[in-house]
């Protein structure tokens, strides 16, 4: 099985007209994910990538079921696709776009969250049901079936870990980017708790970097699961109180330090690799 999303899933893209719309549109669309339509203001009845464009996510739905939607908006507009996409009925929002406020994205989860929807980002790659669905940014070659969950605030650690899985023959159920901003949508817990309790999820791979307290409240929870977890940090050498790459990768007051997170996961039970390039190898150690 998948998580959150699989091969019936129909997907919308919000923004598809744009450069990186149009892009990645095709690039879901050669992975085998069911796009079914997409949106740009003032442009409906045109076409990107043979799918059909509407004015409005609502005008979309008229027309087609729609599980899912993928947001290339820019950051001062992303709030109303949002809650264009959630008023809707759209259950699952992945917001690829980075620099939304943090006012903006509060607003975004806190409006999901009465609607009963679930947010992927913001800042996030996205998400990949291997074989089946991808939804977002990462390359295609990457991902292909297996036994190991990865949930990440990175993408491109991600994609170098999902990467060095599939070389050394370990396939992925489900790849979850939860996004690099202070404010997203889903935790590490949240995740961990759906790996848990999917019957094809053998193992899973933690991909965290410094900053937050993300990393030791997933501890917390990997102490209880039945499964075997192997994490990875990112940020070992960062200085603290300077921001790396992510609006949520600062270490402030001394908390969200790397030797922290790697404590905390290590007294859990995970097994912390040092490098990325290690991760398959301990993976299969766990599952053979």
């Amino acid at each position: 099985m998948a998580i959150i999303i699989d091969e019936n899933t129909n997907v919308i893209v919000q923004g598809a007209t744009g450069n990186q719309g149009r892009f990645h549109t095709r690039q879901m669309l050669a992975y085998g994910t069911r796009v079914v339509a997409g949106t740009s203001p003032g442009k409906g009845g045109q076409e990107v990538e043979g799918v059909r464009i509407y004015d409005t996510v609502a005008a979309a739905m008229e027309d087609h079921r729609v599980d899912a939607s993928c947001i290339f908006i820019p950051a001062p507009y992303a709030r109303d696709a949002a809650f264009e996409a959630i008023e809707a009925g759209i259950k699952v929002v992945v917001i690829i776009t980075e620099h939304i406020p943090v006012h903006d994205e509060m607003d975004i989860i806190n409006f999901a969250r009465q609607k009963g929807a679930t947010v992927i980002g913001p800042n996030t790659f996205g998400i990949v049901s291997s074989g089946k669905c991808k939804i977002g940014i990462p390359s295609n070659q990457f991902f292909v079936p297996g036994p190991v969950g990865v949930v990440a605030r990175s993408g491109t650690l991600t994609y170098e870990i999902v990467a060095n899985l599939t070389a050394g023959g370990i396939g992925q159920t489900t790849v979850v980017g939860l996004g690099g901003d202070r404010v997203v949508g889903l935790s590490f817990v949240d995740v961990l708790q759906r790996f848990e309790k999917d019957p094809e999820t053998k193992a899973v791979v933690l991909v965290g970097e410094i900053g937050g307290n993300q990393e030791e409240e997933a501890s917390l929870f990997i102490k209880k699961m039945s499964k075997p977890v192997v994490a990875y940090i990112a940020g070992k050498s960062a200085p603290p109180g300077k921001r790396m790459g992510h609006a949520g990768a600062i270490i402030e007051r001394g908390k969200g330090t790397y030797e922290g997170k790697v404590r905390a996961l290590k007294e859990a039970g995970a097994s912390v690799a040092a490098l990325p390039f290690e991760v398959p190898e301990l993976i299969r150690e766990l599952i053979g």
